[in-house]
């Protein structure tokens, strides 16, 4: 499997099965998790950044609990929509992935992603900072997984 144009995403899924969103931090990775008939994104878990084979193994295990089919990874783009070096990094970490296991993987723009969990965070919740920095890379996974699986059902009907 290659990594897909996030349009051709669903027909390389098993029927009913669960998709995974990363969104790539720095020192973590924000899991989240659709439901089975990709309708809803979940917040699931922080991963935190050790050895690539021990994050991978990691997320497997998450994507075996769920039985989860794909990967979106939020894709950091430039606000000019230009690709640097976050970009390339996350385009690395799906490589190294197909890799280890033959699994649909797409992209998904996040320019948006973080700043907008932080808005809802401090607005709608009123997060405290230390607490904030737990959730933003997980609720970014859920922003980025939702925004993808809108765009697929939206494409589809």
């Amino acid at each position: 499997m290659a990594v897909l144009d996030l349009l051709d995403l669903s027909a390389a899924l098993p029927a009913r099965s669960p998709v995974v969103g990363l969104d790539l931090g720095e020192k973590t990775i924000g899991v989240a998790v659709s439901d089975a008939t990709r309708m809803i994104a979940s917040p699931l878990e922080l991963i935190r950044k050790s050895k690539f084979t021990e994050d991978a193994a990691a997320l497997f295990k998450l994507m075996e609990s769920r039985q989860a089919g794909g990967i979106v990874i939020g894709l950091p783009v430039n606000m000019d929509g230009t690709e640097g070096p976050r970009c390339q990094s996350s385009r690395a970490f799906a490589r190294n992935l197909l890799r280890l296991r033959d699994i649909p993987i797409a992209f998904w723009d996040e320019r948006w992603s973080s700043a907008a969990v932080n808005r809802m965070l401090v607005g709608e919740f009123d997060v405290t900072r230390a607490r904030r920095a737990e959730l933003v890379d997980k609720m970014a996974a859920t922003y980025i997984l939702q925004g993808a699986l809108d765009r697929l059902r939206q494409a589809e009907g």
